[in-house]
């Protein structure tokens, strides 16, 4: 079947009914569109009703990438009312590998209400790969919120903050085996001889994915 043409799918995007528009995104979506094409008609959707829609459209920014879509998932993380939308944002902008965003995350992070929207910019403020934000995430490893938690050790791995070493091992006796999980994976991008040592002792837990995972990173050092 050949794909739509871009006045097809439009016009799947002006309808009224859900189900046409959703197929419009995932037309968008596909490899086979380039993103000068499809930008056009992924901001358009951005203005839908529908939340399941702008979603697709945020995620599409992310994945479709031009040189405007910064500005305008930075504009909609800060503006959509409705959290898993600006959570979706946050997801797209760490897509984008632009350290332009750190801001906007790190805002999103202090300031947001959801925990949502703050566990996504967690996560894309390790995929920024910065070291600046070492500062918001070691805050987020304070939070009630395990998934939070989980997803500033991961980021402070991928940003290879090193100096934070002794905040993260605090999680080697975590209660709950998914923390002691994420230190042993971000333990593997942190070389060193307290990470060494922290996962030789990881490797042997009563949890055969935290001794799995451990095991695995102790491999990247040799």
């Amino acid at each position: 079947m050949s794909q739509p043409s871009l006045e097809q799918i439009a016009a799947q995007l002006n309808s009224p009914n859900l189900k046409d528009r959703v197929l419009a995104m995932i037309e968008l979506q596909q490899e086979t569109m380039s993103a000068q094409d499809a930008y056009p008609l992924i901001t358009q959707a951005l203005a839908d009703e529908t939340i399941q829609i702008r979603g697709m459209a945020a995620f599409s920014l992310g994945m479709k990438r031009t040189p405007a879509n910064l500005s305008v998932l930075v504009n909609l993380l800060a503006s959509d009312p409705d959290y898993n939308v600006r959570a979706i944002a946050a997801g797209a902008l760490g897509y984008l590998e632009d350290k332009q965003a750190l801001e906007s995350l790190r805002h999103a992070f202090y300031e947001d209400t959801h925990w949502l929207v703050q566990f996504s910019a967690a996560v894309a403020l390790g995929n920024l790969k910065d070291i600046q934000a070492q500062t918001v995430l070691l805050e987020a490893l304070d939070s009630q919120n395990g998934l939070l938690q989980e997803a500033a050790i991961m980021a402070l791995g991928e940003i290879g903050a090193v100096d934070a070493i002794d905040r993260l091992l605090n999680f080697a006796n975590a209660g709950d085996w998914l923390l002691r999980k994420r230190l042993a994976e971000a333990l593997g991008n942190l070389p060193g001889i307290k990470s060494q040592s922290a996962l030789q002792f990881l490797q042997k837990d009563s949890h055969p994915q935290v001794a799995e995972s451990a095991r695995l990173s102790l491999e990247r050092f040799a």
